[in-house]
């Protein structure tokens, strides 16, 4: 759907029937919480936060292994490739507050390989989901193995969780990592050690 306003226009792609139903239910909730729907500062809210949650939810309606299939090449590589330092931004299932940080994704393939850009959307597909940080470390390492059925895959999560930092414990300097490793990631002790000291490598 494009909208003008003024000279300025944009493009926003939502479902119009999800967005009227989340809009409803907002309207609500900010009724329940004591506001008044109708004042000048809160009339277009809900709809702004029934596109938000549209968009940091999309990745229910994106395949990942689509993603990862639709740019594959043999290559006889077989050396390790790493893309790290994913940015990533998911909500927690738990309380439905964001959590934020780095995912570092390494695989060594076996005959095929993927564009390096499909790694990171995979992330983002899966991010873009109501998330448990373990969860997810573990569907992006399932992903890219179904798919690439590479020697091993390995997959740090680093992030930092607004649950934790904004109510409950309130710990601000808390932070949480996961990992989840498949193949010789697993098996070899050398490949793992020099998936973790390329990771803590920065290029300057």
């Amino acid at each position: 759907m494009e909208r003008t306003i003024g000279n300025y226009s944009k493009e926003e792609r939502f479902d119009p029937a999800t967005v009227e139903a989340l809009e409803g239910h907002y309207r609500e909730i900010l009724r329940l919480l004591g506001e008044d729907p109708g004042r000048e500062g809160l009339v277009k809210t809900p709809e702004r936060v029934a596109k938000a949650m549209a968009f940091l939810t999309k990745g229910y309606d994106e395949d990942p292994l689509s993603i990862l299939r639709s740019a594959m090449f043999r290559e006889e590589y077989k050396q390790m490739v790493l893309v790290k330092d994913i940015e990533l931004y998911s909500l927690c299932e738990h309380h439905m507050l964001p959590f934020y940080g780095k995912a570092h994704v390494a695989y060594i393939p076996d005959g095929r390989i993927t564009g390096l850009s499909k790694i990171a959307r995979v992330v983002e597909c899966f991010a873009r989901r109501l998330q448990v940080q373990e969860r997810l470390t573990v569907q992006i390492r399932d992903c890219i193995q179904e798919a690439l059925e590479p020697m091993g895959v390995a997959v740090v999560i680093e992030a930092s969780h607004m649950c934790m930092r904004m109510r409950g414990i309130e710990k601000q300097q808390s932070a949480t990592t996961t990992s989840a490793f498949t193949g010789i990631f697993l098996s070899d002790h050398r490949t793992r050690e020099e998936f973790m000291t390329l990771l803590s490598h920065r290029y300057r």
